[in-house]
Formats: C-alpha cells, structure tokens, sequence
C-alpha cells in the first residue's frame, strides 16, 4: 500500500491498556502514512486503569509500530499526560529519536507552536485526583456500554450511537469545561506569543481561531483512539484534523477554520 508522507502528526489519548481503545483502526492509520515526526500528546498507554488482560496484540503492536517508526528515521516526542503521569519521572529521557518531555514548542513555517496535553488545566486532576479516576473508570465502563449497544443497533439495521457524545453535548456543564478549557489554553498561548497551541486531554477534536483583546491564535484538539478516531496532521504548511472514517477517501473537503464538518483544512498562511 503507498503510504501517505505526512511532515508532522500530533495523536493523543490512546488509551492502550483499556477496554475502550480503538487499537485496530490506529494500527491501519500508522500503516498508511510515513511521517517524519511524530507527537504523542498524552495518555497513549494509560497506566490509571492498565489491566494485563486489556493488553492485545493489536496494543504490543502499536508500540512496536512506533519503535520501527523510530529506527527509520521519524522523530518521536511523547508527551506525559494524566493517565500516564507515572513517566515523567522520566521527562527528558532519550532513546535513539524518541525522546519523553512534559511540553513542548516548535517552529512550523516561522511560527511558534506550543503543545501540551491539558491535564494542567483540569481543576478534578489538580485538585481531587481520585474524582477524576473514578470519573475515568466510569468511562471505560460507558464505553464498553455503547459497544454492545452499537452491536445490536447494527444488527437491526439502525446507525452506531455515542453515548458519552450525548452525555457531554447535552449537560451544560460538560459544554462550559469545554469552553473553559479552550479558552483558558489559549489565552495563555496568545499571552505567552504563541501563534499555535495544541492539546489533548478533553477528547474533543478541533481547529479553531481564538482570538481576545491581546491577540489570537490558532486552537488545536487531536481528539482521541477511543471514541472520536482523530488526529492532527502538519503537511506543506497546512494543518488538517484527520478522522478515521476519512481513511481511503481521494478527496479532503476544505474549510474554513470554524466548521466542524468530517474533514477540516487550514493553510498556514491564513493561520
């Protein structure tokens, strides 16, 4: 299969190690691009709710994936999250072109880029953790729910569900995290003269402008292998949000930076 030359791709929230992973479809969009830098945003093995019998081969083989990655020449920076939080002990570790940090900024066609998993600004992680692991099991348990209901609502002809989707969209509260979320990261990116700021953690994919008195910047989300089946891709100075279900399609839709259609495609230039 022709493999797709990507310059950058940024994926977070993997998840390898529960139930709710999506292992198989990222192990068919690995196979299908050659990039020559990889970013893993946090939370791609979560050691919250690691279980030894949650661990397939499908999961071993997303690792070794990254390792060949890795030994033919795509640079690798995985960044910590909550879920793995046990590795940064580990920070600044390198090993051949993968290296293990807790942020990081780079410079994409002269402009600052700053990426962090988010998990800093989650007031349950920072200031009741076992909320937030509670949270997180009831989760993996919701998805595993939406699964065998997706089974059968596949069985008799009717479309997939999305149970956690509803939840967040439908509870204002979950909406007004979101947007505090966004808007507290970029405020400080745009404080700090980032043009660029790119997250994870909140399981929401996206590519907005954000703009406030003191400036703006280009907000972006790699969403996560759980539910959603998204990344982020830097290629000719563009950024696009990829989504699985893309996967094969000759044609990429464009659009401007606030849809928030199945594809969406930003030109540097206009960032």
């Amino acid at each position: 299969m022709l493999k797709r030359k990507v310059n950058l791709v940024v994926l977070s929230d993997i998840h390898l190690g529960t139930f709710g992973c999506r292992a198989d479809e990222l192990l068919i969009y690995l196979n299908s691009i050659q990039p020559k830098k990889i970013i893993l945003n946090g939370d791609i093995i979560d050691i919250w709710q690691f279980k030894k019998n949650c661990f397939p081969k499908t999961h071993l083989e997303i690792i070794k994936t990254l390792i060949e990655f890795s030994m033919t020449g795509t640079e690798i920076t995985y960044i910590t999250g909550n879920h793995d939080e046990m590795l940064r002990k580990l920070s600044t570790l390198e090993i051949g072109n993968i290296k293990l940090v807790d942020k990081l900024t780079l410079t994409l066609n002269g402009k600052k880029a700053w990426f962090f998993h988010g998990d800093v600004f989650d007031i349950f992680i920072q200031n009741a953790k076992w909320v937030a692991k509670l949270g997180s099991w009831g989760y993996d348990l919701l998805i595993l729910g939406n699964r065998f209901l997706n089974f059968w609502l596949l069985k008799f002809g009717k479309e997939k569900y999305s149970l956690s989707k509803k939840i967040k969209n439908s509870v204002k509260k979950a909406v007004k995290c979101i947007d505090d979320f966004e808007k507290t990261a970029t405020d400080l990116a745009i404080e700090k003269g980032y043009h660029y700021v790119i997250c994870g953690h909140i399981h929401q994919p996206q590519i907005s402008r954000k703009v406030n008195k003191k400036g703006t910047c280009l907000y972006l989300n790699s969403g996560d292998w759980v539910e959603n089946l998204t990344a982020l891709e830097f290629h000719n100075n563009r950024w696009k949000l990829f989504r699985y279900s893309d996967l094969g399609k000759k044609e990429i839709k464009t659009s401007d930076e606030n849809c928030t259609s199945a594809s969406i495609v930003i030109n540097d230039k206009e960032a």
